[in-house]
């Protein structure tokens, strides 16, 4: 056949009209499909067939516009058509009009969707890229299996994190709501994403199923399921299947780094993997509750699973954040303990020198072991680089940046922390003491106030909420409302290594000390929290701070000679608990061993000076000016006072608070005190 007549008897019938209009039709019904199947809650792999039927329709419409041909009569055979070019002109005419007709219909649709983006299927904005994994479902019998389905569904978002194109909602907010709720729209604007993973694990001997369903939470419908029915050893392969899966349906765009990340397995031990998630649920809950015993039995975990697979790099590193966190929160490592944990993380970036978590470790070891925030600041960089959407990540960056007296800087980062973090209320809480340190206190208290909301058991936003009230307008009974979530029996050790005698003897107790109802600071401590030799101390640091404010120095004597002893047999094998050092200078103010007092508040000072520590040291800085105005030191304590008022330490000093503390009293008549209180609190000055 001559070529150019061909072209010209495929435009005589019309061919390429037919092409294009069914084109432009098949692409509307696609449309029209992915809204309507998932909303009638059509199987998966009808719209698979959907697509494939109007594939196959494509070759049979341009054949059937070859041998047949649309003209004013009807469709006839194309050699019986008449080649009028009069009726070839109306035929055209007619095509054009409905492919015109077509192109504006569409033209509409693409509008339509523009501004009402909710019904749009495409995933075209940022938020269509984000998704919350909401808890597993444990459906095994063992309901001691709770800590598997756990597991399964954190390993899953900790795959998805990895993956740059995606906002990944933390598992610290989604385990605030059920496995499948009831008002998904109401969800997904809480937590701040377009779609939501719902899944189901049931766990018999040797053999797993786990179901999962991807979710359009804006309108409630399905984008993917699927079921899998594997052996116990083939659970990793779920995990990285479901995640592969996940972002093919959100159409997220992997580096090969990523892919690669998506298909490793941590361990082929599955043995050493069920121990792994055992410590993974003990470490969760100890997280929350700050408990050493809950520490203890999370990393006894990690190290039985380390026996089975020595080459388990993510438990390496998990046991060093979990010995890591024990340290800073609860009680102080020794320099050999901390040099255990760096060889741990160093076992970790051996084996797997891309792991997020062994990074993230390392970045721990130089904030929390030593303060060196350069390299902590370099590797926690290198983790959010690996990991994106760790709002854990970010959280440290951040305070990092406060420690560094950056304060701005700190607060944009948490400010990022808390959109992947939306429900929990550590973010807004450390949100809120930034702006009580800068002494902006409306801000404080609404962030502050927005974390207890989310959590009233949050002791720490509670302290940091007391302070608001107290050291902006001295006001009390506010104050004492915060504490109402926190359980009545509990004590708020929760600034660790701060050496104010307000956290030495209770944040939540102090208020009775504010109000000088000693009798009943001093029976909040009759008995200690528990019968350890550790809380016993704390009992008795507390009251020996209580009583050397109540001026009862000689009657407390014995029991001020008893905490000196523990307290200096501690010193000698932690000679830098800072804690303990602060706690002894007040045992010796008791004791009337003013420069022994002396030489200690000023070592602890020395410690850790606001050079080093923005937000710390200032508390170390006050803690010396407190233990020199019941030395007879009251120039040096106004000093120093002078000093903090002027710089960001608004959670410490303030003149309101000045004018109310008990543990001033001393320098109280004392004139450059008196000018002090008379003055307008300075401007602070902050970056």
């Amino acid at each position: 056949m001559n070529i150019p007549n061909f072209f010209a008897e495929l435009k005589r019938r019309n061919v390429y009209k037919v092409a294009i209009a069914y084109a432009v039709v098949a692409w509307l019904l696609l449309q029209a499909a992915s809204i309507l199947f998932p909303t009638f809650e059509a199987p998966p792999w009808t719209m698979k067939v959907f697509v494939a039927a109007i594939a196959l329709g494509f070759p049979i419409a341009v054949v059937l516009a070859w041998a047949f041909e649309l003209t004013p009569e009807g469709i006839k055979r194309a050699e019986d058509v008449d080649l009028n070019k009069s009726v070839r002109r109306k035929t055209g005419r007619k095509l054009d009009f409905f492919i015109i007709a077509v192109l504006l219909l569409v033209i509409g649709i693409l509008v339509f969707q523009r501004f009402h983006p909710s019904v749009s299927p495409a995933v075209s904005s940022s938020l269509d890229k984000s998704i919350a994994v909401l808890p597993f479902e444990n459906l095994s019998e063992e309901k001691a299996n709770a800590y598997f389905a756990d597991g399964i569904q954190d390993e899953i978002l900790t795959k998805l994190a990895g993956i740059g194109d995606l906002k990944v909602i933390s598992r610290k907010s989604t385990a605030k709501y059920k496995s499948t709720p009831e008002d998904l729209k109401t969800v997904a604007r809480e937590l701040g994403v377009a779609s939501v993973l719902e899944g189901s694990v049931q766990r018999a001997g040797d053999r797993v199923r786990v179901n999962v369903q991807l979710l359009d939470a804006r309108i409630d419908t399905h984008l993917w399921a699927k079921s899998y029915d594997r052996d116990l050893k083939d659970v990793f392969t779920v995990e990285s299947e479901v995640a592969q899966e996940i972002a093919d349906a959100l159409r997220a765009k992997l580096s090969p780094s990523q892919s690669h990340a998506l298909a490793t397995a941590p361990t082929r031990d599955t043995e050493a993997y069920d121990l792994f998630l055992k410590g993974e649920y003990e470490q969760h809950q100890a997280e929350s509750a700050v408990n050493a015993d809950l520490f203890d039995r999370a990393q006894m975990f990690y190290r039985q699973a380390l026996a089975r697979d020595p080459n388990f790099a993510l438990a390496y590193a998990r046991l060093a954040c979990s010995e890591l966190q024990r340290h800073w929160f609860v009680s102080n490592l020794t320099s050999a303990e901390l040099a255990e944990v760096k060889s741990n993380i160093d076992r970790a970036l051996a084996i797997a020198p891309g792991l997020p978590d062994a990074h993230f470790a390392l970045g721990l070891f130089y904030y929390w072991g030593y303060r060196d925030y350069d390299p902590a600041l370099r590797e926690i960089d290198r983790a959010i680089e690996l990991q994106p959407s760790s709002s854990d990540s970010w959280n440290i960056r951040a305070s990092i940046h406060r420690r560094r007296g950056e304060w701005q800087r700190a607060l944009a980062e948490f400010g990022r922390a808390a959109e992947l973090n939306p429900r929990d209320s550590g973010t807004p809480a450390e949100i809120g003491n930034t702006y009580n340190i800068l002494r902006r206190w409306s801000d404080a208290e609404h962030e502050l106030t927005r974390a207890l909301a989310l959590d009233p058991h949050n002791a720490l936003a509670a302290v940091y909420l007391a302070h608001t009230y107290i050291n902006s307008t001295v006001d009390i009974r506010r104050a004492r409302r915060a504490f109402e979530g926190v359980p009545a029996g509990s004590k708020l050790n929760v600034a660790p290594g701060w050496g104010t005698i307000a956290v030495m003897v209770d944040e939540r107790v102090y208020l009775d000390v504010f109000e000088k109802h000693f009798a009943d600071a001093l029976k909040a401590w009759d008995v200690a929290s528990s019968n350890t030799p550790e809380a016993r101390l704390r009992q008795l640091e507390a009251r020996v701070g209580i009583q050397v404010l109540v001026g009862q120095g000689s009657v407390a004597r014995p029991e001020c000679e008893q905490t000196r002893a523990l307290l200096e047999a501690r010193l000698a094998e932690r000679s830098e608990d800072r804690n303990s050092l602060t706690a002894l200078a007040w045992a010796y103010v008791c004791l009337g061993r003013n420069a022994d007092a002396l030489r200690v508040a000023r070592r602890v000072a020395d410690l850790l000076p606001i050079e080093k520590d923005a937000l710390a040291g200032p508390y170390f800085l006050a803690g010396l000016a407190q233990i020199e105005a019941h030395t007879g030191k009251p120039e040096d304590a106004v000093k120093i006072l002078r000093r903090l008022l002027t710089i960001p330490a608004g959670d410490v000093v303030s003149i309101a608070r000045l004018k109310i503390d008990p543990v001033w009293d001393p320098i109280r008549n004392n004139p450059g005190f008196q000018k002090l209180l008379s003055e307008p609190e300075p401007a602070t000055v902050y970056k």
